[in-house]
Order: C-alpha cells, then sequence, then structure tokens
C-alpha cells in the first residue's frame, strides 16, 4: 500500500488512479481492492418461487420453529414474554413443561458440535458436574424426558448417516451415552422464536435479526452475553468462546431461522493472537481506527454508549459496532451500554436487509489475557465467492467500497428511523466526534 495519513501510518484506504480502491485492515493486515465496474449488482438473494404459507408454517417450518421443541436437546434456558409486557428467564425446564410457554428465545445444546463433548472429555477428561449430573437424572427421569433424548439421538445417527434399520439396532443404554453432550457440551445455540415475521403470507418473508424488535433484541443480546459467559465455566481449558451468527445458507446457515452460536474452544482463535501482537505494537491502534473512520465519513449510526461504522480492510463488506468508553468484557458493561450496542447492532441488520446473507461475528478479550482488547462485532456481507485470484494472491476483492456501503446504509437507516423501527440514535452526518463521549482507549 502507498500513501500517508498524516499521522505517520500507512494509508489504510487509498484510491488509485482509475479508480481502484485499495484497503487494508489495520488489525490484521488483510488487503482488499474494490476494482470500478463490479458493484453494480443487487446484494440480496432473489427469491424466485415463494411459496404460500398456511398458519401452521409458522410454527412448524424447521426444527427450530415453537411447535417442535421435541425436535431439538433439551434447552438450558428461555426467555418468555408475559402479556403484561415483562419478560422471565425460565431455567433448565423439565420434557413435559416444554410447551407450557412459548419462548421467545431459547439457549439449547447444538445438535452437531463443531467441538464436542467427546474432544473435552476425551482430551482432557472432561465429565459433567454434579449440577449437571442432577439435572440429567432428572430429565431422563420422566417418561417424556427419556422418549426425548432417544428420539433426538435416533435423529443425530440417522443424520450422520446410518440408516433406520441401523439405528434400531442400537441399545437404549448406547443411545443414552450421547446424552451427556446435551447437558454439559460446549456448543450452545440461542434461537429465536419466529421463522417468519408474523403475518408473513410467503417463504420470502423470513424472520431475520433486524425484523425484531429493538426491545427484543436488546433480549437476545443480552441472553446471549449471558451464555457466553456461562460457557467460560464449562471446565479451566476453555480459553475462547467463539460467538457468530450466520444467516441464511450463502453465509453458513443451516436453517433460515435466527439463531446464534457460542462454541467453548480450548485455544485463543488465530484472530486473536494476531490483534493483540498488532495491540501490543501499537497501543493506540484502536483510537487510529475509530479516528481514522471518523475522518473519512465512514460513520454511519451512534448513541450514548456505541457506534457504527463502515469497516475495512475485510474479504466482505463490513459494517462494524464498537462500544464506546473504556475497553471491557462483554458481560462487564451495564444492561444500559448493552443495550446501546444491541440498538446499533440491530440498527445495522435492519438496514442491510433480510435477503443479504452474513456473519455477525463477536470479538473480545480472553479472559486469561490481559491486554485492552476491545469487545466489538462485526456484520459482514457474504455477497460474493472467493475465488482463484484470492486464493493465489490472498488480496481480496470487494464489490462495493466502504463509501458505498455508507451510501447504502445512511438513507435507509433514516427510513427505518423515522418509521419508529429501529431505536433512537444520531445517523450519517450527525455522528459528530464531539457529540460522542470520549472513546477511551
Amino acid at each position: 500500500m502507498v500513501g500517508k495519513d498524516g499521522i505517520g501510518i500507512p494509508e489504510p484506504i487509498v484510491r488509485m488512479a482509475d479508480g481502484t480502491i485499495k484497503q487494508v485492515n489495520m488489525l490484521t493486515g488483510t488487503e482488499v481492492w474494490t476494482v470500478p465496474g463490479r458493484g453494480h449488482r443487487p446484494l440480496g438473494i432473489p427469491v424466485a418461487d415463494p411459496q404460500p404459507l398456511s398458519y401452521g408454517d409458522h410454527t412448524t417450518n424447521c426444527a427450530f420453529c415453537s411447535q417442535r421443541y421435541y425436535e431439538t436437546p433439551p434447552e438450558k434456558a428461555r426467555l418468555v414474554k408475559h402479556r403484561d409486557g415483562t419478560w422471565e428467564q425460565l431455567q433448565d425446564l423439565p420434557a413435559d413443561k416444554l410447551f407450557d410457554t412459548t419462548a421467545e428465545f431459547r439457549r439449547i445444546p447444538n445438535l452437531f458440535e463443531i467441538i464436542s463433548y467427546q474432544y473435552w472429555n476425551l482430551n482432557y477428561g472432561h465429565t459433567p458436574s454434579e449440577s449437571v449430573h442432577r439435572r440429567m437424572a432428572e430429565y431422563l427421569g420422566s417418561e417424556s424426558g427419556y422418549d426425548h433424548i432417544l428420539r433426538v439421538v435416533r435423529s443425530k445417527l440417522k443424520a450422520s448417516g446410518l440408516d433406520e434399520d441401523s439405528v434400531e439396532q442400537v441399545s437404549e443404554d448406547k443411545l443414552l451415552t450421547f446424552a451427556h453432550s446435551f447437558f454439559s457440551g460446549g456448543h450452545d445455540l440461542i434461537v429465536g422464536r419466529r421463522h417468519f415475521v408474523d403475518g408473513a403470507e410467503t417463504s420470502m418473508d423470513l424472520a431475520g435479526a433486524g425484523t425484531l424488535t429493538p426491545e427484543e433484541h436488546r433480549h437476545y443480546t443480552s441472553f446471549t452475553i449471558e451464555a457466553m459467559r456461562d460457557l467460560y465455566k464449562l471446565n479451566p481449558q476453555v480459553r475462547y468462546v467463539a460467538t457468530f451468527q450466520n444467516w441464511l445458507k450463502p453465509a453458513g446457515a443451516s436453517f433460515d431461522h435466527l439463531h446464534k452460536q457460542l462454541v467453548a474452544i480450548d485455544e485463543h482463535s488465530v484472530q486473536t493472537d494476531a490483534e493483540n501482537e498488532r495491540l501490543h505494537a501499537n497501543p493506540a491502534i484502536y483510537q487510529e481506527i475509530f479516528d481514522y473512520a471518523t475522518r473519512k465519513t465512514l460513520m454511519l449510526c451512534a448513541n450514548e454508549h456505541a457506534v457504527g461504522f463502515v469497516g475495512f480492510g475485510h474479504r466482505f463488506p463490513t459494517v462494524a459496532v464498537w462500544p464506546l468508553g473504556a475497553p471491557k468484557q462483554p458481560w462487564e458493561y451495564s444492561r444500559e451500554e448493552v443495550d446501546g450496542v444491541s440498538d446499533i447492532l440491530h440498527a445495522l441488520h435492519a438496514a442491510t436487509g433480510v435477503d443479504v446473507p452474513c456473519n455477525e461475528e463477536w470479538y473480545h478479550r480472553p479472559p486469561d489475557v490481559s491486554s485492552p482488547m476491545r469487545w466489538r462485532i462485526l456484520l459482514k456481507w457474504r455477497i460474493s465467492t472467493l475465488a482463484g485470484f484470492e486464493g493465489g494472491t490472498r488480496i481480496y476483492l470487494n464489490t462495493i467500497d466502504p463509501w458505498g456501503v455508507r451510501d447504502r446504509m445512511v438513507p435507509r437507516l433514516e427510513e427505518l428511523r423515522d418509521a419508529g423501527l429501529i431505536a433512537p440514535m444520531d445517523i450519517g452526518l450527525e455522528c459528530k466526534i464531539e457529540k460522542m463521549p470520549a472513546f477511551v482507549q
């Protein structure tokens, strides 16, 4: 990359004479080019043949839907909204109580773990704690719980490639050994209630993060943070909890049903270690990124506690959410601060649109790291496919440059705010640095 930005560091974004824009990610070193003429294309996935919906489709379309609770492993917790508008969290419901309430959000084990219970058990001797053993015994002690466990295990075996006859030959004692992962595994999902928006008439009307109300999204965010903190207690070998959301199949989603994933792992991520090294080399790096995005008019929206801006140097077009103030762990922020982060994230999802495949990625400081790494969230639009050029050069092509992202997002954010569909916030040129609380390094 060439050029300087006036403060002595290489210019992160350079516009070449022909209009090509080159970007470098200040935290990773990733290089990205936007070539003129490649960005004039729709972002969303066109729906070729939307199907009409019946009333039952809203609650039975996939295994995450609210009338199919018995098709997922026993839940760890759920959030319920009562008629008077209050919210309640219910823990460790027995199987015969699953349909007594309708969950707005459920925390359930992933049936197909990225890092399995067997990994933790065989490599580290991990076994369920006394309280988890008790919970598992109580669940299996009821007829409905016992049947639920066997049903889910058999479904998992069939999905893994065993034919029905082979599954039926597996003894119940053997089937029950799989239950440990449902109660003491390290890969959880936070699943929303809706598959389609309320009142949807066709299959194209999916319920994404941006179709939630700001209040619902606040609970979704805080519930995820609580699960993240809890997974760090799984065993002493957990060094990082990866937290992310895949929306639509091109972004890696198995179901077009809103859910986040949390995965406990026994190593820091490669990104974490690389970022930590850059932070040690340049303690002001977060401030420099923030200042650069502000100076280049890449700010999208802001409230008292967080900002949203266009990221640069990412493999895919990206918008970022950063909390303001001193760096802390997600669970160390106040409820008001978390709500502020959630409102910005919700607004960016709503402005992106439910038809755009995207990955939501959370970054935070591992508990065993002392550096002041910042919690932040990236929303990446999966609107292109990596190909031979990227693989051979490690230079990535984006179809839309940072200002193109800004120009698409700001008008939509203003429309959503005017319609009352997102929380009140400053948007675009209203996001003046002097109006924000100090961004503390």
